[in-house]
């Protein structure tokens, strides 16, 4: 059986959650996320917890149950806390700025790039080099710094472009004559 659906979801002060129809949705202070259930996998509200149980014994079903524990888990820490990705801008001249719904990008192009970004994710820029992508779906947050960092991912030779904070990259030898 899956040991990540063995887990209860605990539920923080200020989160509620409504089970109904094949869908489970997670209101809180930061905001409400729903989803729709997996057939194979029952999901229940016990003493403030949730808990994602497999329906019958297949190994798809246990699966599957730990996945929707996992994905119940990152909604209500959503709501609760928020997630955050943080991209630095590597490069001379490489800036960003955030307008609204918009994050202009200087990046080396002949022409700024302009990223409109989806409702429910907010970016903020503390400095012209550094970019933060905040949002209440991890998902959405994580596809969104993908989608910057890919105009101008680091090169492996100088180490320029959009990183996220976290990653190391190793540069490369240039070629010897």
């Amino acid at each position: 059986m899956s040991r990540v659906a063995k887990n209860p979801v605990a539920l923080p002060a200020g989160v509620e959650v409504k089970i109904a129809g094949g869908e489970i949705s997670v209101k809180g202070p930061l905001g409400q996320l729903s989803r729709a259930l997996h057939p194979s996998v029952s999901v229940a509200q016990e003493d403030g917890a949730v808990v994602c149980k497999a329906i019958d014994g297949s190994k798809a079903s246990r699966s599957m149950s730990g996945t929707m524990r996992a994905l119940v888990n990152n909604m209500v820490t959503g709501v609760s806390k928020g997630f955050e990705r943080k991209l630095n801008l590597v490069g001379v001249g490489y800036r960003a700025q955030a307008q609204g719904k918009k994050l202009n990008l200087s990046l080396g192009f002949s022409h700024p790039v302009e990223h409109e970004l989806p409702e429910g994710v907010t970016a903020e820029t503390p400095s012209q080099t550094e970019i933060l992508i905040k949002g209440v779906d991890k998902q959405l947050v994580g596809q969104v710094a993908a989608e910057v960092r890919g105009y101008r991912p680091p090169e492996p030779y100088k180490g320029k472009g959009v990183r996220y904070s976290d990653e190391r990259v190793v540069l490369r030898e240039t070629k010897k004559k």
